[in-house]
C-alpha cells in the first residue's frame, strides 16, 4: 500500500482533528517517495529497542502511540536517542506515525479499551470532543437591521476592515413596515469587541441587534476520559484483581479513600489512560483509575473518599495494540501485514 494512501485510511480510523491542540500528531517522518508500505510495526513508545525490531522485521512504517518527537529537534545527529530514532528511520526507510490523543478520543480507542477491565459498564467521556468543522468559522454571529442608506455601506465597508469576520452578507428585509437591510456575519471573540464598537459608534447597535454564540455540537462518545458505571457495584478489592487481569500486571499502587476499605463498594469509575490528573480532576466518582497521578491530585481525591488506582503510564495503553492491530486488519482490508512490537514495555518495574 502506499504510504500516501495507508495515512489518509488511518485518518479515516481516526480523525486527528479529535488530538488535543498540544498534541504533535501524524505523519512525523517520511521517507522520500515513492514510498509502498508492506509491514506496519504497532508501539506504545518508539525506543532504539524497538527501532531495531523494526529494521530487523523489516517494517516500512512505525506506528507509535506516543509520539518521538514531541518538542522541536534542532538538529539531526547522532548524539542523543530521539535524533538517532530519525536518522535510523531514514536510513532504512521506515516512516513514523503517531495518533496519541487522537486514539484516546475515539469511541473505539484506548481508553474504551481501558473501561473493559473494569467489568460489565457503561461509559460516557469525561470531557466530550466537538465537531471540528461546524460552524465552519468564528465563535460568535452578530445579526442586525439599519435603514438602507450610504451609512450602511460606510459601515460594512469598515467591517470588512475587521481581521476575522467570515460569512458577512446582507439580505432585504422588512422590520416595522420600514424597508431595511438586514446583515449578518461570523466572528471571532477579539474580533466580535470591535464589531460591537463600530455599531455603538454608529448608532447601529440597539435592541435589534442579536449577538448568538455558536456552539459546536458535541460528537456522540467521543473525547477525553470516561465515566463508567458498573452494571452492579462490587468492592474495591474486586476491581483491583479484574484490573490486574484485564491489564496482565502483577501489581497496582492503590490510594484508598478516606473512610473507604477494601470492601467498600464501587459504583461509579472514572479512568484516563496514561497521565489522568487534569482529565480526572474533579470528577464525582468512587475509583479514578489511571496509570500516573500527581502526588497532590492523589492526596486531593484521597481527602474527597475517592480511592485511586495508578499502574504506571503506558500499563494503561499497551495492551490496546492487539486489539488496534485487528481493527486495523479489519479497515485496512488485509492489504498489509501488522505486527505489534514485542520489544516495547513500560520502563518502570517493581525491583
Amino acid at each position: 500500500m502506499d504510504l500516501g494512501e495507508l495515512v489518509s485510511a488511518l485518518g479515516d480510523f481516526a480523525s486527528l482533528s479529535l488530538a488535543e491542540g498540544w498534541d504533535n500528531v501524524g505523519l512525523l517522518v517520511e521517507p522520500s517517495p515513492p514510498h509502498t508500505v508492506n509491514t506496519l510495526l504497532l508501539t506504545n513508545d518508539l525506543t532504539e529497542e524497538v527501532m531495531e525490531e523494526a529494521v530487523q522485521k523489516k517494517a516500512d512504517l512505525i506506528l507509535s502511540y506516543h509520539p518521538p518527537i514531541f518538542t522541536p529537534l534542532k538538529r539531526v545527529t547522532w548524539k542523543t536517542w530521539k535524533e538517532r530514532l530519525v536518522v535510523r528511520a531514514l536510513e532504512n526507510r521506515i516512516g513514523i506515525y503517531s495518533p496519541h490523543t487522537a486514539y484516546d478520543a475515539i469511541p473505539h480507542g484506548v481508553n474504551h479499551w481501558l473501561t473493559k477491565g473494569l467489568g460489565a459498564c457503561t461509559s460516557i467521556p469525561l470531557h466530550p470532543s466537538t465537531a471540528p468543522s461546524y460552524p465552519a468559522e468564528g465563535t460568535h454571529r452578530v445579526e442586525f437591521c439599519a435603514d438602507n442608506t450610504e451609512h450602511l455601506d460606510t459601515v460594512l465597508s469598515k467591517i470588512k476592515d475587521i481581521q476575522e469576520i467570515s460569512c458577512l452578507t446582507t439580505l432585504p428585509a422588512r422590520v416595522e413596515g420600514e424597508e431595511q437591510t438586514r446583515v449578518s456575519l461570523n466572528c471571532s471573540q477579539k474580533a466580535l469587541l470591535e464589531v460591537v464598537a463600530l455599531l455603538s459608534q454608529n448608532s447601529l447597535l440597539h435592541h435589534k441587534t442579536e449577538i448568538l454564540l455558536l456552539q459546536k455540537p458535541l460528537l456522540p462518545h467521543t473525547g477525553m476520559g470516561r465515566l463508567c458505571t458498573l452494571s452492579e457495584p462490587v468492592s474495591l478489592s474486586d476491581v483491583i484483581g479484574r484490573i490486574k487481569s484485564h491489564l496482565k500486571l502483577p501489581h497496582v499502587r492503590l490510594a484508598v479513600g478516606m473512610g473507604k476499605t477494601l470492601e467498600s463498594p464501587v459504583k461509579k469509575a472514572a479512568l484516563c489512560a496514561g497521565s489522568g490528573s487534569s482529565v480526572l480532576k474533579g470528577m464525582e466518582a468512587d475509583l479514578y483509575l489511571t496509570g500516573e497521578m500527581s502526588h497532590h491530585d492523589v492526596l486531593d481525591a484521597v481527602a474527597n473518599g475517592i480511592s485511586v488506582i495508578l499502574c504506571e503510564h503506558s500499563n494503561t495503553e499497551r495492551g490496546f495494540l492487539f486489539e488496534l492491530r485487528d481493527m486495523l486488519a479489519v479497515h485496512l482490508q488485509s492489504k498489509i501485514n501488522i505486527i505489534v512490537s514485542e520489544k516495547d514495555r513500560d520502563p518502570l518495574q517493581v525491583a
